[in-house]
């Protein structure tokens, strides 16, 4: 499935596709392999090829595998379209509740200067101080 998914990553032409998969088929996959592909797509011109790099790792968020997660979102922090930036903060968000400070120490250094929809999701779950705080951070620059 994996061989397939990436040989056929063309076809994949909506979010559903990704988010439905990616996980299991590339993220699963994956797991235990190396993950250079990721990182490919991560800087691929095509969003699916993009989203598919953040959203795969949501498999090894789960197994409490943290750092390609905030390794691809650095990547990507700054992509233009709104599906990346939903992305990359929702799985931020997901990592930090499995390490609390990575996330922070991540949005020490990306939140004034991040999409605000990125940030939006990264601090859905925070206190109401720190939401405050990386929020206002995005008003200084």
């Amino acid at each position: 499935m994996y061989d397939m998914y990436i040989r056929r990553h063309d076809r994949i032409n909506n979010w559903g596709m990704v988010d439905r998969a990616a996980p299991y088929v590339v993220g699963g996959y994956l797991y235990d392999k190396p993950r250079d592909i990721l990182y490919e797509l991560a800087r691929s011109k095509n969003i699916w090829e993009r989203r598919t790099a953040i959203v795969s790792t949501y498999f090894f968020i789960r197994q409490g595998d943290l750092e390609d997660t905030f390794k691809i979102a650095e990547i990507l922090v700054n992509d233009e379209e709104e599906l990346i930036q939903t992305a990359v903060g929702g799985w931020i968000r997901e990592a930090g509740k499995k390490d609390p400070q990575k996330l922070v120490s991540f949005l020490d250094k990306y939140a004034a200067t991040m999409p605000r929809t990125a940030l939006r999701f990264a601090i859905e779950h925070l206190e109401k101080d720190q939401r405050d705080h990386y929020l206002g951070l995005r008003s200084r620059v």
